[in-house]
This record gives C-alpha cells, structure tokens and sequence, in this order.
C-alpha cells in the first residue's frame, strides 16, 4: 500500500512539474504567407495537376507585433537607418523553393532571413544567409546574398499588427508586400522557374 501510494504520489507530482514547461502565449503571433496563397492546402486538390500547380514557389514566417498606438517607423520600435527584423522575436524567414531574382542579384533556392533599413521614403530590404537568429542584432551587411531599396506607400488606413502577403503583381513576378501603422512597402521577386 505505501508503495502505490508512493507511486501516485510521483506520478501527481511529475504531472505537476511537466505542466509548468509550457511557455506562455507570445504576445506577437507567428504567422506564415505563402505563394501561391493556398499552396498548404494542395493536398486537398482534387487533381494532380490543381495540386501542382498550387506546389509553393515562396513561403515566409514572421511574428507579427501590434501597434498599440506607438510610433512605428522613425520611433523607437523601427528607428531610420538602423536595420530592423521586419516582424518580432526571431528573425524573419524567406524560403525560396526555386531561384529567383531580387533586382540584380540571383537567388538561389533555399532559406534566408529578411530584414530593412528603413528611411522615411525607403526601405533597404535585405535578405541574408543568417538564419535561426533572434531579431537583427547581430546584423552583417556581408552576409546579405540580395539587397534592394525600394519605395515606401501610405496607408489610408492604420494596420494594427505588422503585416506581410504575397501576391502575383505581373506574369512570373511576385511581389512581397510589408506593412505596419500607415506604412508599406513592396519588393518584386522574379521567379525563375
């Protein structure tokens, strides 16, 4: 009878201590944009070639912070000229699923982080081979594999949580579409495939 009781009385314990290895809920939820837009429910087609033709050319996954009614671009959460991770916690992930071209510089298939230095008319968008990070922090300009500067567009609207889509501006190219508070800014991809 000791020995059950002794038992039980572990595995109440042990319960109790596992429950307490769950983190709490971020405050900035991960989210993931895919191009095509339904290529994670390709295995729902109803044929071989609808599912191939929604097989992903282009998957990003970034946190997405609120604003809150702070200052945003130019404030203290994105400062001008200092590069920024476009998103919160971990630094935000491209995969390429095939090459691609982000203006002169061919890019090959594979994972990368992206970031920007904003300006207030700009941003320099950066994507680097340092991947598995926290934020830009530990920024290094020569470890940039595509760096582009591209306008910046107003929003008519505020956008509460930091945002990112892809959409198919022309025939084989995608834009990457980025916005926050009244804020946005949009990089062309070219598909290579």
């Amino acid at each position: 009878m000791l020995r059950m009781t002794l038992l039980l009385l572990a595995t109440v314990v042990g319960l109790g201590l596992n429950a307490q290895d769950f983190g709490d809920l971020d405050k900035s939820p991960l989210d993931a944009v895919y191009f095509p837009a339904r290529a994670a429910f390709r295995a729902f087609a109803k044929t071989d070639s609808a599912a191939l033709a929604m097989e992903p050319k282009i998957r990003v996954l970034y946190s997405r912070p609120y604003k809150k009614g702070r200052d945003v671009w130019g404030g203290d959460l994105a400062p001008y000229g200092e590069p920024y991770r476009l998103g919160a916690n971990e630094t935000t992930e491209i995969q390429f699923y095939a090459p691609v071209k982000i203006g002169d510089a061919i890019v090959p298939a594979g994972r990368y982080t992206i970031g920007a230095i904003p300006n207030a008319d700009n941003w320099e968008v950066f994507f680097s081979l340092d991947v598995d990070g926290w934020g830009v922090y530990a920024y290094k300009p020569e470890h940039n594999i595509a760096t582009i500067t591209v306008p910046t567009g107003k929003s008519d609207e505020v956008i509460e949580n930091f945002s990112i889509t892809l959409y198919e501006a022309s025939a084989g190219v995608v834009h990457l579409k980025m916005g926050w508070d009244k804020t946005f800014a949009e990089v062309p991809i070219m598909l290579m495939d």
